[in-house]
C-alpha cells in the first residue's frame, strides 16, 4: 500500500515537474515571440529599415542617387525611411511609360501621376484612399494643403474620397516673355494694343534686333500641336494651358474655351502672323528641345513659358548676346475681349499611392510629410552643403545642377508668394533676381484663376479624343498654316459637339455647380 502511494506520488511529481517545465518553456517562447513582435513593430514604427520607392518623371539634370548618397542618408536619419528614386528611362515618353508600368503591375510605393493616369487608377480601384492615413502619418501635408484643394480632390472621385495629394500653386506659373534688348534695338515701347504688338513683331522680323547681320529672327514661336504659345490666345481672353483649351465662363456659363468666339478670333489673328512670317513657320514641327534651342540661341523675341525656369536659358542667351534681358510682357489690349493669363492653383494631382502598395503607405506618407514639414524648410530648399549648396560669406547659395551630380528628391509642391520670393533669392544670382521678380509681378497683374481650376478628368470618361484635344489641334494647325480657311472653325465646333462635346459640357457644368 505504501508502495502504491509512493508510486502515485512519484508519478504526480513527475507530471507536475513536466507541466512546470512546459509552462516555463511556453512562457519563454511567448515572451521571446512577443519581444520579437514588439521589436518588429517598433522597427516598423520607427522606420529603421523602411525603403520607399518613389517614381517621379521630369527630374531634370543629374544621376539617380543610391543609398550612400548624403541626401538620401539625411532624410533616412530624420524619418527612418530610405527613398529609392526612379524615373522615366531616357527616350521614353513619360505618360506612356507610366501606363506601361501600371499595366505590368510594377507599382512604386508613391508616384507623381501624369497624363490622367490618376483617374485610371481611381476608376479601376487601383488607388489607395488617403482620408484616414493623411492626418495620422502626414499631418503637415494634411494641414498645409488648403481645404478648398482637398474638396476639389474629393470632387474628382466617384465616392468623394481623397486619392491623391494635389499641387497647390497660389501664384501664376507662366508668363508672356519678351526680349527687352530687342525692343530697345528696334526703338519701340512696350506694346499696349494688339496692333502695336503686331507692329513690334514686324520690326523684329525686319530690323535685325539680334544684331547678327542675318534676317533669321523669329518674332514669336510655339511648339508642335500649337502648344506653348498661350500668349497669343491669352490676349483674347482664352483659358489656355500649354496649348490646350481649358474651361472658363463663356456666354454666362462654364464652357470649353476651344469652341468659343474668343478662340475663333485668336486663331484668325494667329493665321495672319503665320502668313506674314511673324510666327515661326516651324511652330507645328518644333519639338521641345528644338524650340528651346531657338530661344537660347537668341532667335526668338516673344514667347511663353515658366519664369522660375529661366536661369539656364538666360545664361545661354548671354553667351551669344551679352546685353540680353528678358521681361514680362503685359497682355496687349484687344477690342471686345478681356485678356488674362490662365492660372490653375489647385486640384492637379501631385502624389498618389497605388492600392497595391498599401502595406508601405505609412512610410511613403512619412517621407512625404518630411518635405511638407516647415521645420525642414531649410533642408528642402538647400539640401546638403557641398552637393546642393555652398556657403559664401555666411550665406547658403544653391549650386547649379549638372548631368554628373546626383539628383536630390523634392516632394513639396506648395507655392506661395513668399516661397517663390525665397526660391528666386536662392535659385538665381543677384543680377537675375530683379529680372525674374519683375516678370512675376507683370504676370500676377494679368493672371486669373479659371472656373475650371481643379476639373476632374472623369468628365471625359468615354470621350478620349475630347480629353486629348485631338480634334482641336487638327483644326488649329490646318487653319493657321493656311490649308483651311477660318470658316472651317464653325465645322470644328459642330463636330466637337457631335463627338461628345455636348455630353462633356453637361458633365462639366454639373461639376461646377457642385464644386463652386
Amino acid at each position: 500500500m505504501r508502495r502504491n502511494h509512493y508510486f502515485h506520488f512519484l508519478l504526480f511529481s513527475v507530471w507536475v515537474l513536466f507541466l512546470l517545465l512546459f509552462t516555463a518553456c511556453s512562457n519563454s517562447e511567448d515572451t521571446t515571440s512577443q519581444e520579437e513582435n514588439e521589436d518588429e513593430s517598433e522597427t516598423e514604427e520607427n522606420g529603421e529599415s523602411a525603403t520607399v520607392n518613389v517614381f517621379k518623371s521630369h527630374l531634370g539634370k543629374g544621376t539617380i542617387p543610391d543609398g550612400d548618397d548624403p541626401h538620401v542618408q539625411y532624410v533616412q536619419e530624420k524619418t527612418g525611411v530610405e527613398y529609392e528614386l526612379n524615373s522615366t528611362p531616357p527616350g521614353s515618353e513619360p505618360a506612356e511609360y507610366i501606363n506601361l508600368m501600371i499595366a505590368s503591375e510594377d507599382f512604386p510605393d508613391i508616384l507623381r501621376p501624369i497624363g490622367g493616369v490618376e483617374q485610371t487608377l481611381i476608376d479601376q480601384g487601383g488607388a489607395l484612399p488617403l482620408d484616414d492615413l493623411l492626418p495620422e502619418y502626414a499631418p503637415n501635408v494634411w494641414e498645409r494643403v488648403p481645404e478648398e484643394a482637398w474638396n476639389i480632390v474629393r470632387s474628382a472621385s466617384p465616392d468623394g474620397k481623397i486619392y491623391y495629394i494635389p499641387k497647390v500653386y497660389l501664384i501664376p506659373e507662366r508668363a508672356a516673355l519678351l526680349r527687352q534688348d530687342w525692343l530697345d534695338a528696334v526703338d519701340m515701347d512696350m506694346p499696349e494694343t494688339l496692333d502695336e504688338y503686331k507692329e513690334m513683331l514686324i520690326a523684329f522680323r525686319d530690323e535685325d534686333p539680334n544684331g547678327n547681320g542675318e534676317q533669321d529672327e523669329l518674332p514669336t514661336s510655339g511648339r508642335e500641336f500649337g502648344t506653348w504659345m498661350d500668349h497669343l490666345f491669352a490676349m483674347f481672353g482664352i483659358a489656355m494651358w500649354e496649348g490646350h483649351p481649358e474651361w472658363d465662363i463663356y456666354d454666362g456659363e462654364i464652357n470649353y474655351a476651344g469652341t468659343s468666339e474668343n478662340m475663333k478670333a485668336a486663331i484668325s489673328f494667329i493665321r495672319e502672323l503665320y502668313a506674314e512670317n511673324l510666327l515661326d513657320n516651324e511652330t507645328f514641327l518644333n519639338k521641345g528641345d528644338v524650340w528651346t534651342a531657338k530661344i537660347n540661341n537668341n532667335l526668338v523675341g516673344s514667347w511663353y513659358h515658366l519664369p522660375a525656369n529661366l536661369h539656364d536659358r538666360y545664361i545661354a542667351m548671354k553667351e551669344g548676346a551679352p546685353e540680353a534681358y528678358v521681361v514680362g510682357m503685359p497682355l496687349p489690349e484687344v477690342d471686345g475681349f478681356d485678356g488674362y493669363i490662365t492660372q490653375k492653383s489647385m486640384g492637379e494631382p501631385e502624389w498618389m499611392i497605388p492600392a497595391a502598395s498599401e502595406d508601405n503607405a505609412a512610410n511613403a506618407l512619412k517621407l512625404l510629410d518630411f518635405f511638407y514639414d516647415p521645420a525642414n524648410a531649410d533642408f528642402v530648399q538647400y539640401g546638403i552643403e557641398g552637393v546642393q549648396h555652398e556657403v559664401v560669406d555666411g550665406e547658403k547659395k544653391l549650386l547649379p545642377t549638372s548631368d554628373d551630380k546626383p539628383i536630390a528628391l523634392g516632394m513639396l509642391n506648395l507655392t506661395t508668394e513668399e516661397s517663390m520670393d525665397l526660391r528666386i533669392e536662392n535659385s538665381f544670382p543677384e543680377d537675375e533676381q530683379e529680372m525674374v521678380s519683375d516678370i512675376f509681378e507683370v504676370s500676377k497683374a494679368d493672371a486669373r484663376r479659371i472656373a475650371g481650376d481643379g476639373l476632374p478628368s472623369t468628365v471625359y470618361d468615354g470621350y478620349p479624343d475630347i480629353q486629348s484635344h485631338k480634334l482641336f489641334q487638327e483644326y488649329l494647325t490646318k487653319i493657321v498654316i493656311g490649308e483651311w480657311s477660318i470658316d472651317k472653325f464653325d465645322e470644328f465646333v459642330e463636330k466637337w459637339n457631335q463627338s461628345g462635346g455636348e455630353e462633356v459640357t453637361q458633365r462639366v457644368q454639373e461639376w461646377y455647380e457642385t464644386a463652386k
